[in-house]
Formats: C-alpha cells, sequence, structure tokens
C-alpha cells in the first residue's frame, strides 16, 4: 500500500475563510515528502491594511505590507492544483481549511475541482485521548516538535508528515 496525499494549511486575514492570506501544502507520495510550497497571497479583493484583523495578524504575522505585492488566491491556486492531481488532502480541523478553499474559490469565481480530503481531528479523536485535540495537543502527545505554529507551510508538514 503507498501512502500518498497532500498536506494543506491556510492561514486566514480575518475570520471570514474566504480571505487567505498563506497556504502551505506538503506533497507525499510512497510516505516520503517530495514537494513543499509555503506561499503569501493576497486575499480575493483584499485592497488595504482593513483587511487584515489585529487577531489574525498576531497569530500568523502576516499583514497586509507582506502580502500586498503577492499573487492573489485565483492565482496561485491555479499554479498548486496540478500539484496536488488527484491526491487527497489532509488537513488538522479539514472543516477550516476546507471552508477556506471553498470559500477562496467562490469569492474568486473559480470552480470547485473533485478533490477528496481527511481531517486529522478526526482521526486524533479516535485514536487519542486528549483533553483537547487542537494541533499542540495532538503534536505534544505524540511527541512532534510543533515547530512555528500558525505558519502555513510549518503547520502542514505537522500534518502527518511527522516534523
Amino acid at each position: 500500500m503507498t501512502i500518498d496525499f497532500v498536506a494543506v494549511d491556510f492561514e486566514t486575514a480575518n475570520s471570514f475563510r474566504g480571505s487567505p492570506c498563506s497556504i502551505g501544502l506538503v506533497v507525499v507520495r510512497d510516505g516520503k515528502i517530495v514537494e513543499e510550497h509555503g506561499i503569501l497571497m493576497r486575499p480575493p479583493f483584499a485592497t488595504g491594511p482593513d483587511d487584515f484583523d489585529e487577531f489574525n495578524v498576531h497569530l500568523h504575522g502576516i499583514d497586509w505590507q507582506k502580502v500586498k505585492n503577492e499573487p492573489e488566491f485565483a492565482k496561485v491556486w491555479n499554479k498548486l492544483l496540478p500539484v496536488i492531481g488527484d491526491l487527497p488532502l489532509v488537513a488538522h480541523y479539514a472543516a477550516f481549511d476546507i471552508g477556506v478553499l471553498r470559500d477562496s474559490l467562490d469569492q474568486s469565481g473559480e470552480d470547485w475541482p473533485t478533490l477528496s480530503y481527511a481531517c486529522t481531528v478526526v482521526a486524533s479523536r479516535r485514536l487519542l485521548k486528549l483533553p483537547s485535540y487542537s494541533l499542540p495537543y495532538v503534536a505534544a502527545e505524540l511527541e512532534i516538535d510543533l515547530g512555528n505554529h500558525h505558519d502555513a507551510l510549518s503547520d502542514a508538514f505537522l500534518r502527518l508528515c511527522g516534523r
């Protein structure tokens, strides 16, 4: 059996899920990391600093200044879609990350691709007994260094790659 998937994590500019400002993707084939992407982007329709909530900026450190000259979500997504291909996406709390993807595609007028996905929160709840299934608790239980939490690429690595 091969283990092939793409770990994904988004960071958003504000509480609206359609405001991605960063994506992390880690491609795993035959259980080995073969490709990684950590990309900053302008959220769909973002026009300035007011589009970034202080709470979010405090979490991930990404503000308007860091993304104002970056490509918009749609351009980033269209470059990453061939990287994903037909591999399943894996996310910790997939409801959030897949929601970000869905809302961002809607905001950008892009079509929803055929994708499958899995959630490591669901898997953690089935396999572990923890007071919380947030990423820091799961990482600690599995004795995995959380690294730079709320950095999209770092969090994507942690999904199932054991980094």
